[in-house]
Order: C-alpha cells, then structure tokens, then sequence
C-alpha cells in the first residue's frame, strides 16, 4: 500500500490521513462521550447522508457527532468548509486492530454508512459493541458481491450486523429481499430532500442577472470535454448565453483557447463587484458581461445557485465512465436538464426522464444539434422544465421517514 501511495497522489493524501485520524479524535470527542457517527465514501455520499444526521443531531443535540470519509475527495471538499460534525476525519482501513484503535475512542449509539459502502470488520466491531447499524439510501444492484455465489459470507454479515436497510428504490429493495435480507423498507432518497432546500435559501450570485441581460441562459454545470463540445455546438444560438462551470478548475484555459470570446467570471468581479479598476474600466467591463455570450467559472461554490438563474442545464458526466454529476441540483429549480446515457447507479436519471424532465444522449454532437433545434420551441423547455419540478416534490420526505424508523429503534 504505501509502495502504491508513491506512484498514486490520491492514495499518498490519503495514507497521510489516516495516520491523522486517531489524533482528530482525541482532540474533541472523550471515551465516555456518545456518538453519532455518519460513513460516507465520498462527497456525493456525504451530501446524500447529511439531512439525516442533520435531523438526527436535533434529536440528540448532546451527542457528538463523527463524519469519517474512504475518499480524498470527500474528505478534502467538506474537513475545511462550515459543517455539523465534531469530528470529519478518514475511516481507518478495514484491519480488526485499526478498527477497534479507532471506535474504542468513543461510544458509538448510532452508526449508518451511506449507499453502499460496506467494510467487515468495521460492522462486525461495532456491532459485539452494541452499536444500532443502518444503511440509508442504500442501492443494491446485481454484480454486487453478496449476489454471487462466492458472496455467502459477505451475505451473513449484514444480515447479523446491520440493524435496518432503508432502500432508495423497489428494485433494490426487491433484490435485497432475493438474499434473505428483509430488515428493510423502502424511503426513497434523501438528496431530494437536501436540493428541495436549495430553493429556500438566498441563491444571488454577483453579475449573473446582468450577464443573462433577459435572454436564454444555459448552465452547463460539472463540465468535461463532452460537455464543452455542447458548448461550441450551442454557441451558435446567436440569443442564448452559456455559463460554463468545468468539473475540474485546470480546464480553465482550455476552454478559453476553444472559445477565445469568454469571459471569466474572476476578472469581472475583480473589477466589478471588488473595485479593483476605475468608473472607465468598470463600464466597459460590464459592457462586454451583458453583450458577450460565455461565462467561463473559474471557482468552486457557485454551481448550484447558477442553476436557479438557468432555463435549462447540461449536466457533465454521463457521456464517459467517471460518473454523472449531480442532475437534481439543477432539475430542483424547474429546468429541463440534458446529460450523456453512459451513467451507472444513477435511479433519478432515469427517474427525471421517465417523468419527460430530461432527455440523455448516446454522444454529445447529437445532444447539442438536438438542444440547439429544441430552442426554437420555446414552450416545449417549459413543459419539461414543469415535469422536472414536479417529479423532484413528488418525492418522499425520505430523511423524516428514515428518522423516525430510527427513534422507534432506539426506544425498543
């Protein structure tokens, strides 16, 4: 492992992590303390997880509350932004010593890992130590390991360790139920209660409204090469302006050597918002913003208030393997969103395009020339912009469901 973690950047962050963890804990939470302790793989996890433990936390407002994280990528976008936990640190890796190292910091009342990221030794510990175990919005699928046949053991371990599953969707629910495992219900996923709160709070982002200047604006959010193809096709709709927000910062300049006309949002704000030049400059600055047709984003945090200004959204991922991005941040604000067919594990995807709120493609050349001739019937965006709001509150209020299952546990 730490030969690997010379040749793999991602691996050496989070080897140096790890050795860290015990350290985090001991500085805020005691032994004697009770704990809740939320496991997510990664960030989208994370942000999957979070209105449970949001809820979960006013319940136990005296209990300390313990995010561990597998990924870099997790662990490093939420450990230095404001957050509900005591603790945000990485989950040892799955060796018994290192386990029982680590819990026997604390007492853990209640323990849930997120989706399905399960780890043995983990389980098996927290559960000789009386630990209630659940797994929220937890996704089954066939080529997981406890559906084959070497997966009997793997089987047995939830079954004995896990107190309640809380599914996402009937098929996986149903697939649960083929290996036996029928402590579990179905709630539905709880990101649709995280984004419906999105519409609630201030989404205002300086120069966006003057950028737009009342005409078409689409939000092509989490962008990879794909999806800024798109961006080229549909620069040729003379009426509509694009935003673009890369998946990766590093694009940056990329992108302004394929659209040479972009603007940066940095330098306007510099000078517009910052007053970083005078009256002369300012003018022409906001000149070229309302005139102007893309807005290159080179910052992080700004991506899902941009969808509340957009009339229909590109979301980048799913025209390769790395994974869709997230759709219901944008389809939240009552806009059609588009997005490549080559996602996986992705329920509302093809949840969002079942109910007409969005449409996926096979290849990003047609998904521009399909969008770009889309524009000219104005009312037929609408109609899905409407289907997409309407599918995002059709959906249940998964997290209080959840909560409430756990109370009636906890008061056995």
């Amino acid at each position: 492992m730490r030969i690997g973690a010379l040749f793999n950047y991602k691996l050496k962050r989070g080897l140096a992590g790890r050795r860290q963890s015990c350290d985090r804990i001991s500085e805020k939470i005691s032994k004697n303390d009770r704990v809740i302790w939320m496991h997510a793989a990664s960030l989208g996890e994370y942000e999957q997880g979070l209105p449970v433990l949001e809820k979960l936390q006013e319940k136990f407002p005296n209990y300390k509350i313990l995010v561990t994280f597998f990924s870099p990528s997790g662990y490093e976008n939420v450990v230095n932004k404001k957050n509900i936990a005591d603790v945000v640190c990485y989950l040892p890796f799955d060796l018994e010593k290192w386990i029982k190292e680590f819990a026997d910091h604390f007492q853990t009342e209640i323990f849930f890992t997120v989706k399905y990221d399960y780890w043995y030794n983990l389980l098996e510990y927290l559960k000789k130590r009386g630990t209630k175990i659940y797994v929220i919005s937890a996704l089954f699928y066939e080529n997981q390991v406890f559906f084959s046949p070497y997966g009997g053991w793997f089987r047995k371990m939830l079954k004995k360790n896990i107190d309640w599953f809380f599914h996402q969707t009937k098929t996986s629910y149903g697939l649960a139920k083929t290996i036996g495992i029928d402590n579990a219900s179905i709630a539905g996923d709880t990101r649709f209660d995280r984004v419906k709160k999105l519409r609630e709070r201030d989404n205002f982002v300086e120069l966006i409204s003057e950028f737009k200047n009342q005409k078409s604006l689409v939000v092509i959010g989490s962008s990879w090469e794909a999806e800024e193809r798109i961006a080229q096709i549909l620069s040729k709709g003379k009426a509509l302006k694009i935003i673009i927000a890369p998946h990766d910062l590093k694009r940056v300049e990329i992108l302004k050597q394929n659209l040479p006309k972009a603007i940066l949002y940095s330098n306007v704000v510099e000078c517009l918002v910052k007053n970083e030049c005078n009256d002369e400059v300012k003018q022409i600055h906001l000149n070229d913003l309302q005139k102007n047709q893309v807005l290159i984003i080179d910052c992080i945090g700004l991506l899902s208030k941009l969808y509340s200004y957009a009339d229909f959204a590109v979301v980048g991922g799913g025209f390769h393997s790395k994974g869709l991005h997230n759709i219901l941040e944008a389809a939240t604000f009552g806009i059609p969103v588009f997005f490549g067919n080559k996602y996986q594990k992705n329920p509302e995807a093809d949840g969002l395009i079942a109910h007409h709120g969005a449409k996926s493609f096979e290849d990003e050349f047609v998904a521009g020339n399909y969008i770009l001739e889309l524009l000219k019937t104005p009312e037929i965006l609408t109609e899905m912009g409407k289907k997409a709001n309407d599918f995002v509150n059709s959906q249940p209020n998964s997290s209080e469901i959840i909560v409430q299952k756990i109370m009636k546990y906890i008061q056995k």
